[in-house]
């Protein structure tokens, strides 16, 4: 063989070699942005000052009930990557109805305003207690207390206020004062103007952590027994891209109460199992 030929070989061999290697990078670098495409990052607002529940500002890494449920329910569902933030109430549901946030927790009820908004889950996530907060001096104890009573207003649309007209439907003879506001005033706030006199009473979930703030801030409150018990639920952001979300989590909710996640995280976060107020 010449060597002009040989060199000629060569140069061909190193060529196609060459041309091999540069496919194979340019398959390796579309498989791994394939790889990373396929991890959707899902936006998440949940309560900011609602301890035990969730707490955790704009910055801080949420903590508590629900931010340790979304945490299970991700563990579960490698094709996402959840992203929490908190948020205060009237933002999270304007945020969400946005789609700035794909999902928000904060103890919510379904309600047929919510479910036309959201999608929401069968399955619940939690579940919580509504009870009267009142000042030690008033006498209350139970919804037909509050007869003749200013009682705090409520957030138009929610469970609170959805449970408070039925029961006045259902009692007509106890006149009550329901009002419904969009004001979005943080729970800590409202129990102080109950305990300030403002307001003579407010009912709210017991979950939200109003026991550490009366508590820390030395109010003059008191708890009633509940007055009525509810599953909560996450709101999902109503959007075709979401629907195998809603799909995805809605399963895995299921899971993590049949196997008894939900039950070990409630104890952790309440000292009591929750799901057994789930219906």
């Amino acid at each position: 063989m010449s060597a002009t030929k040989s060199y000629f070989r060569r140069r061909f061999g190193l060529a196609i070699l060459g041309g091999m290697t540069l496919a194979l990078a340019a398959a390796g670098v579309t498989y791994a942005q394939s790889s990373s495409e396929s991890v959707r990052t899902i936006k998440i607002a949940t309560a900011a000052e609602s301890k035990p529940l969730s707490w955790g500002a704009l910055g801080v890494e949420p903590q508590g009930y629900e931010p340790d449920v979304l945490r299970a329910i991700n563990a579960k569902l490698p094709q996402y990557k959840f992203e929490m933030e908190g948020a205060a109430d009237i933002a999270q549901e304007t945020g969400l109805a946005t789609g700035k946030y794909d999902i928000a927790t904060g103890g919510y009820y379904k309600s047929e305003a919510r479910a036309k908004q959201f999608f929401i889950p069968e399955n619940p996530m939690g579940a919580s207690a509504l009870k009267i907060y009142s000042r030690k001096d008033s006498n209350i104890n139970s919804m037909k207390d509050l007869v003749g009573k200013r009682i705090a207003p409520f957030t138009a649309g929610g469970g609170t206020y959805r449970f408070v007209v039925k029961w006045q439907e259902e009692n007509p003879e106890y006149k009550l004062d329901i009002r419904a506001s969009d004001a979005g005033i943080p729970f800590p706030n409202r129990l102080k103007e109950v305990h300030n006199g403002k307001n003579d009473a407010l009912i709210l979930p017991s979950n939200l952590g109003e026991q550490v703030v009366i508590e820390e801030q030395k109010l003059d409150l008191q708890v009633s027994e509940p007055v009525f018990s509810a599953s909560n639920y996450p709101l999902i952001h109503k959007s075709d891209e979401n629907k195998a979300l809603l799909e995805d989590v809605n399963r895995v909710l299921k899971e993590l109460k049949d196997d008894g996640t939900l039950s070990k995280i409630s104890q952790k976060w309440f000292g009591e199992d929750i799901t057994n107020y789930m219906k």
